[in-house]
């Protein structure tokens, strides 16, 4: 397509781009060339070491692609600060303060403290101010018709470089970004230690239970275990052998847990033995270590026991034998007789 005189005349009458406008695009260009070349001349005039004096304070447009915040009025007097949130959060996700974590709004007030009826909401995305302006301008809230538009700023005093965002508040705050975004559910610190997980019992036995009879140890964590599984998941159980309190502990996988089987458990009798129940302090170490000398009579009355085993495991063989033997010769006389009787 040519593009003539006539194309362009039809061309600004439609798109109202007339003499008008071009002069005021020309004149603010031509504005705008002026204001960069007296920068260029003030820093040019800078002596060494002299910093540029600060701008005057004035309104300014945070940029339409960055500004989250919207400007609410026409509010109750008496709304609170859960209702306010609980309405704009209609809308996307609230940024919050990274210096108090709490939500990023405030419901203005005039000097005797009363409220005024307006806001600001801070969102997170700037999606969620096209959505609250869709959504919530002319809202009706308990009577009261609600106006939203996107928020407004004003330079407060002189200009101070040290009020500048600094790297670390960016980074902390890129951070929460990241974590309000995050679609996994927020992880919950324990409350209670990792020991009150852990539950102790005294007097559960005597270290000479085990000499007599070393497969006892196993009989009493089966037991153990059994029991305490009725109170929650059991991750592990520990008999102090040689501890002379006949100490044993259960680890559970959560700490109330260990204090239901502990409420159960305490002054409860077991093998004739009254229990003494307790959390564990996350110090005492009930582990006593054994002498060389008394690891080596453990061993020694170990292979005794495992010999007297064998010996017993033995003896039932012989007599196994010996009462085949006896009954296959019963058989055997038995079968004579009755032939002779048939021979008779």
């Amino acid at each position: 397509m040519e593009i003539t005189d006539d194309f362009i005349a039809a061309y600004q009458a439609n798109y109202g781009v007339g003499e008008s406008t071009q002069q005021t695009e020309q004149q603010s260009a031509s504005t705008t060339q002026q204001s960069q070349q007296q920068q260029k001349k003030a820093k040019k005039d800078l002596k060494p070491g002299e910093k540029r004096k600060a701008n005057e304070p004035e309104w300014f447009d945070v940029d339409e692609g960055k500004n989250t915040n919207v400007y609410v009025s026409g509010l109750p007097t008496d709304i609170t600060d859960e209702e306010f949130q609980e309405m704009m959060q209609k809308c996307g996700i609230i940024m919050e303060d990274t210096e108090t974590g709490r939500p990023k709004f405030k419901l203005y007030r005039d000097q005797e403290g009363q409220l005024k009826g307006d806001a600001r909401c801070c969102y997170l995305k700037k999606e969620s101010v096209d959505l609250a302006l869709q959504i919530l301008d002319n809202y009706e809230l308990r009577g009261h018709t609600i106006h939203v538009e996107p928020a407004k700023f004003q330079l407060k005093g002189t200009y101070n470089p040290a009020l500048k965002k600094k790297k670390k508040k960016q980074k902390k705050q890129k951070n929460m970004q990241e974590r309000l975004l995050d679609w996994r559910p927020e992880r919950k610190e324990p409350l209670r230690p990792k020991n009150e997980r852990v539950m102790i019992i005294r007097n559960m036995f005597h270290p000479k239970d085990f000499e007599e009879d070393p497969l006892v140890l196993n009989e009493i964590s089966d037991d153990l275990k059994s029991e305490c599984e009725k109170f929650g998941i059991v991750k592990k159980v520990l008999i102090f052998d040689r501890h002379p309190d006949g100490v044993a502990s259960v680890a559970f996988k959560e700490a109330e847990m260990a204090d239901a089987a502990l409420a159960a458990l305490n002054n409860r009798w077991f093998g004739g033995r009254q229990l003494n129940v307790a959390l564990w302090d996350g110090v005492t170490d009930y582990q006593i270590q054994e002498t060389d000398r008394e690891r080596e009579e453990r061993l020694k009355k170990w292979e005794e026991f495992l010999d007297q085993g064998a010996d017993i495991k033995k003896g039932e063989t012989t007599e196994t034998k010996t009462s085949k033997t006896t009954t296959a010769g019963s058989s055997s006389t038995s079968g004579e007789s009755d032939r002779g009787k048939t021979e008779g």
